[in-house]
Order: structure tokens, then C-alpha cells, then sequence
């Protein structure tokens, strides 16, 4: 399984995601993530590319990418996304008080 990660986002292959809504576009983005922060966002330009809520995980969101893609942030490394279907996750972190996002 191949991971990817962007800040506090994950993404990871996976084989016939349980697919729910759709995610609307951003200003004809899809993006994965907003930073709480710097209000920068993960997100890909690409019109080949679908993100959905995942149908069983509230957590979880899949990201279908029918031709390759670059997933863009202004403060991180442009990532090039092979062509398949991904679960997006946003990484967590413990501390004494809750579990809680990553802040990115």
C-alpha cells in the first residue's frame, strides 16, 4: 500500500473504496483539507479528480483520481497522486488533555 502525506494529511491506496456524497469543489478545487492556521488548504486543481465523504467512516473521506494529479499547499512540497482511489485522513495527535488534528 502506497501512503502519501502532506502536513497533517494521509493518503493511502485502497482497493473498492464505500463511496458516499460528493464533496463540492472549491473554487474548482478539491481540497482535502483547510489549515486552521494559515486558512492554506490541500487541495488539487485537476478536474479529473473526485473527492467523497466515505460511506461507513465519518473521519475518512476517498479521493478518486482518474489521471495523475498534484495535491498543492503553499507551505509544503507539491505531490504528484498516480491515477487510483484513496482514503484521505487527517493525522491526530495524543495529549494528556484529548486526542486531537494535527494543526497544520
Amino acid at each position: 500500500m502506497k501512503h502519501y502525506r502532506q502536513g497533517d494529511v494521509l493518503i493511502m491506496n485502497i482497493k473498492n473504496p464505500e463511496i458516499g456524497e460528493e464533496v463540492k469543489r472549491d473554487n474548482g478545487k478539491v481540497v482535502l483539507a483547510y489549515g486552521e492556521v494559515t486558512g492554506h488548504s490541500h487541495a488539487i486543481g485537476d478536474q479529473n479528480v473526485y473527492l467523497y465523504l466515505h460511506a461507513k467512516n465519518a473521519g475518512e473521506k476517498i479521493l478518486k483520481v482518474k489521471e495523475d494529479a498534484d495535491l498543492c499547499h503553499e507551505e509544503h512540497s507539491r505531490i504528484r497522486l498516480p491515477k487510483g482511489d484513496y482514503v484521505v485522513r487527517i493525522q491526530r495527535e495524543y495529549s494528556p488533555e484529548a486526542i486531537r488534528n494535527v494543526r497544520d
